[in-house]
């Protein structure tokens, strides 16, 4: 097991009964859908899964405090392939997290052409999730600039997993985004696992927390513990206010778990020897008084009722036209549609 301790969180005031219960819905649904993926994909309904089992506590807040909208005066997300709770929090439907699963042409992320968990929607600002790992942080300071060349309080928020800060890119968003001439409103998240792939943290990491990175470049940053959503909601709220008003970068490190291993390449199998978020949440809720054990698994049960019929609903939904293999990839179609270009 890892070393890693995340930096004691001041007290503040407890979070309302009401959003503990919502919080606690959410968790529940969001780890419903994975499992329900995870299904598909060992029932072939699905080519392949990746996804954040085990992420809940965080992603959740994470959308539930996103301002969601279109445009520079609302917040830009640049997310991975393990934010399937964080879409769940802002409102997405998870029926469109199978269908693209199963590829079909009613996937409304990318038509059926995409993996799971590549999410995208111009209407919330989220860009679209690419394979290529880590490549949204040099993406992430082009949304944070125009951000702040507009005004307001819009931010650009960034998430990404601890092996692939070690990419160029993780350094090329510090660097961007702490210029002292021009700050960016970024807040880059990290959601420290402590596996890439099948590689553990110990011999990979020279720090001792990745949010000791941000010093260097004069960015403020906390290492948190990512498997309380307690604690996560209060610290990415107050990280957020602080990128919206000063401004300027924040870094954020989470302390998670992964429950199902890296994705369906190493078989998508529950490990035993990590902390379920969800689990010590739920005995956190019954000890409070707040939800009874039975209204817990009620909830599990109605969730994986609903998501087993849409699953089947979905296996007659039609898979892409070969025709449209190249929507969406070239801009000249939608400039002919809007009468701003020739054939």
């Amino acid at each position: 097991m890892s070393s890693l301790r995340p930096v004691p969180t001041s007290p503040e005031a407890e979070l309302s009964p009401e959003l503990l219960v919502q919080l606690h819905e959410l968790m529940v649904k969001a780890r419903v859908l994975e499992e329900r993926l995870i299904q598909m994909y060992k029932q072939g309904d699905g080519y392949f899964w990746i996804g954040g089992p085990g992420e809940e506590a965080f992603n959740v807040p994470l959308g539930l405090l996103i301002e969601r909208g279109q445009g520079p005066q609302y917040d830009y997300c640049h997310f991975h392939y393990r934010n399937s709770g964080t879409l769940l929090a802002m409102g997405a439907d998870p029926v469109d997290a199978l269908r693209q699963m199963k590829n079909t042409a009613t996937d409304p992320y990318s038509g059926g052409r995409n993996f799971v968990g590549h999410y995208s929607k111009r209407e919330w600002n989220v860009v679209p999730v690419s394979s290529p790992i880590e490549v949204q942080y040099s993406m992430a300071p082009g949304t944070a600039l125009a951000q702040k060349r507009a005004g307001g309080r819009g931010i650009t928020i960034v998430t990404g997993g601890d092996a692939g800060t070690a990419e160029g890119d993780f350094a090329t968003c510090m660097i961007w985004s702490s210029r002292p001439a021009n700050p960016l409103p970024v807040l880059m998240i990290v959601t420290n696992n402590k596996w890439g792939i099948s590689t553990s943290w110990a011999g990979q990491h020279g720090e001792k927390r990745i949010a000791d990175r941000g010093k260097g470049f004069g960015i403020e940053s906390k290492t948190i513990d990512g498997n309380d959503p307690e604690i996560a909601y209060r610290e990415i709220k107050a990280a957020m206010e602080y990128v919206r008003t000063e401004r300027k970068p924040f870094l954020l490190e989470a302390l998670v778990s992964r429950l199902n291993g890296h994705s369906s390449a190493s078989g998508a199998n529950r490990a035993t020897d990590e902390a379920d978020c969800l689990q010590g949440f739920e005995r956190r809720m019954e000890e409070r008084g707040l939800l009874t054990r039975a209204r817990m698994d009620e909830l599990r049960a109605q969730y994986n009722t609903e998501l087993q019929a849409a699953h089947r609903r979905i296996k007659d939904e039609p898979q892409p036209d070969p025709a449209t293999i190249t929507d969406h990839i070239f801009s000249e179609k939608d400039l002919v549609s809007e009468g701003r270009g020739d054939k």
